[in-house]
């Protein structure tokens, strides 16, 4: 069904009488293939042109059309098809180097054909990985974007490739689960046919298995093959709640909408779009935003303000556009904005830059109905923009804390048991007390400074080593005491308490 509709818009496209055809795609033998198709069923010729082998016709039979003699040259090809005055569509593979204002023969000649498209009936379709037309000839353009499979076409693909493996492998069964499919299915979303299939086949073929493991690998494969320029960046390690100390009430936020995000099936409910995490430097806020990700299964992808702003004109929001365009094409996603204050403000003093990226953000939070979940974080409350703060945008907002005693003994807890520490020879309850006002960092840092003492000293890490180092600690709950006051002050009646 869907091949059937790609054909007829295409074979739409070139009966409306359009002089050039613009298919941007690394799948050339999926576009020959539906070309071909195309053309049988307007009873056109089609003739594909290469830079190794010149023009020559192209034919669903057994024959093997020879290609035209002297048009293996471009300017050679264009002059060649030009005196044809031939009706046909005429594919060009790969033009796009000859299509600059270092060939202004080529572009001449190519408006030359389509200049005498009404008396002649030639349709070029160019077709490359990416090509931008000049000027002289885009307004004869139209462009064909080849349609990515959807979630059944998959699945197929999947069981196709399976079976496949099976019978090279006497009938043994590729060992995975439904749940596992699900997500593979949905970490394929917008890849190519051919670059879902590689991918299959790299999973299957490894070890004869599909594991849930494995799908950290699938969307960094899908990350680079999407190959789209912006200031996203994809995190490779996404922490799980179980390394985040405290937070107990955002972690049952969190839990409570996991299945409705990831679900593909209408629930009847509305997607979570995001959250704001508002608190000091070094309270978790990060590392809550990663285990957003790993909570849920989904990709973690982090947009870099500093990436993201340009000198010139329109360029910053272009480039906001971009790597939007790439959160679209990456969900299921968690799009983390992190310290989103200083990427995003009201200020004048940038010729009114920042205030169109906010816009161009907000219209992306109230129009997306894409499974992207933002995670904004911030440290500075002043300087957020009253319109991003706004319930409506994000789904709520939450006050990350310094933590409480009970949260820090489970913080010291996790990074003692990560640094191969056992958690349970030591007194938490003590290093609890000593730490209040500490940060999740600050604890952290005590524990990294105890254990480079325990061994300077040549002797096991013990409480009063990790007292000494709490003791030498100033920490920033001393420093800024002011500005943590002014945030809990904030923060009430605003926004949930995370812990």
């Amino acid at each position: 069904m869907g091949d059937t509709l790609e054909k007829n818009d295409l074979a739409i496209l070139i009966e409306s009488k359009n002089p050039i055809i613009v298919i941007e795609s690394h799948e050339e033998a999926r576009v020959t293939e539906l070309l071909t198709k195309v053309a049988i069923k307007l009873k056109k010729p089609l003739f594909g042109w290469h830079l190794t082998e010149g023009l020559r016709r192209v034919e669903m039979t057994s024959s093997h059309f020879a290609p035209l003699e002297d048009t293996q040259k471009p300017d050679d090809c264009l002059k060649h098809i030009k005196r044809m005055e031939r009706p046909g569509i005429y594919v060009l593979y790969d033009f796009h180097p000859f299509l600059d204002e270092q060939h202004p023969e080529q572009v001449r000649l190519v408006k030359d054909i389509a200049l005498q498209f009404q008396k002649h009936h030639q349709t070029l379709v160019l077709v490359s990985h990416k090509l931008k037309l000049p000027e002289e000839i885009r307004r004869f353009s139209a462009k064909f974007e080849l349609r990515l499979p959807c979630n059944q076409e998959l699945e197929k693909l999947i069981h196709a490739e399976a079976t496949r493996w099976a019978l090279n492998n006497q009938g043994r069964k590729v060992r995975t689960d439904k749940a596992t499919m699900q997500r593979l299915v949905q970490n394929l979303t917008g890849l190519t046919l051919s670059d879902a299939q590689q991918i299959i086949r790299n999973l299957i073929y490894d070890d004869g298995a599909i594991t849930d493991c494995e799908m950290d690998k699938v969307n960094q494969a899908r990350y680079e093959l999407l190959d789209l320029e912006g200031a996203v960046h994809y995190e490779y390690e996404t922490a799980h709640f179980a390394d985040v100390g405290g937070m107990t009430k955002l972690k049952q936020w969190l839990e409570m909408r996991r299945k409705i995000f990831i679900s593909d099936q209408d629930m009847g409910l509305d997607k979570p779009k995001g959250i704001m995490l508002v608190g000091v430097q070094g309270g978790g806020k990060s590392l809550a935003a990663k285990a957003v990700a790993g909570m849920w299964g989904v990709p973690l992808l982090r947009l870099d303000f500093g990436a993201l702003y340009s000198k010139w004109h329109g360029e910053s929001e272009k480039n906001l556009r971009e790597s939007l365009k790439l959160a679209e094409m990456m969900a299921p996603c968690v799009l983390w904005l992190d310290e989103v204050e200083k990427g995003i403000s009201t200020g004048d003093n940038d010729g009114g830059t920042s205030k169109r990226v906010l816009g161009t953000m907000l219209t992306f939070m109230q129009e997306n109905k894409l499974p992207i979940f933002i995670v904004a974080t911030a440290n500075d409350i002043s300087a957020l923009p009253p319109e991003l703060v706004r319930k409506g945008r994000l789904d709520e907002i939450f006050f990350v804390d310094l933590p409480d005693y009970n949260s820090r003994q489970e913080i010291f807890h996790i990074h003692l048991s990560k640094r191969k520490q056992e958690p349970e020879q030591f007194d938490l309850q003590k290093l609890a007390e000593a730490t209040e006002g500490f940060s999740g960092a600050e604890i952290e840092q005590a524990v990294i400074a105890g254990l480079y003492a325990a061994h300077y000293g040549d002797k096991p890490l013990c409480d009063e080593t990790l007292l000494g180092e709490v003791a030498a600690t100033s920490p920033l709950s001393k420093v800024m005491a002011e500005k943590m006051v002014a945030l809990r002050q904030w923060a009430e009646g605003r926004a949930v308490v995370a812990n």
